[in-house]
């Protein structure tokens, strides 16, 4: 029984790390294409923050303790709330268009409701 426990948790795929890798993907080719048109600060902080994400999710997959990886969960969070600040500020600022805007708002709008399932998930678990 133990064998077969451990088999599915193993197969058992992890849409938020699946996620957030596309996501990472999407933001350093939106980087580079703002980078063409010589935006780079703006851009920058915008790949930075967007690409945080996936790797601090990462990181929760070897935390330490249940507390370590909903730290490492809520420090994700915090960089997709701010991916979105920088997208914002692109698109208002005229540097994205609205296709791109709203696509790439979508992908992130997503990982944040990911993200705070899971550390709802975590933090009740950590209670229980």
């Amino acid at each position: 029984m133990e064998n077969e426990e451990l088999k599915v948790k193993s197969e058992k795929r992890n849409f938020l790390k699946e996620k957030s890798l596309l996501f990472s993907i999407d933001i350093v080719h939106l980087y580079k294409k703002l980078a063409e048109n010589k935006e780079f600060v703006m851009s920058k902080q915008m790949l930075r923050s967007g690409t945080a994400a996936g790797a601090l999710i990462r990181e929760a997959e070897f935390a330490q303790s249940k507390a370590d990886f909903i730290n490492k969960l809520s420090i994700a969070l915090k960089e997709a709330n701010e991916t979105q600040y920088w997208l914002e500020l692109l698109f208002k600022t005229n540097f994205l268009n609205t296709e791109l805007f709203h696509l790439h708002t979508k992908q992130n709008d997503e990982l944040i409701s990911m993200l705070t399932a899971s550390i709802k998930t975590s933090k009740q678990k950590l209670n229980r």
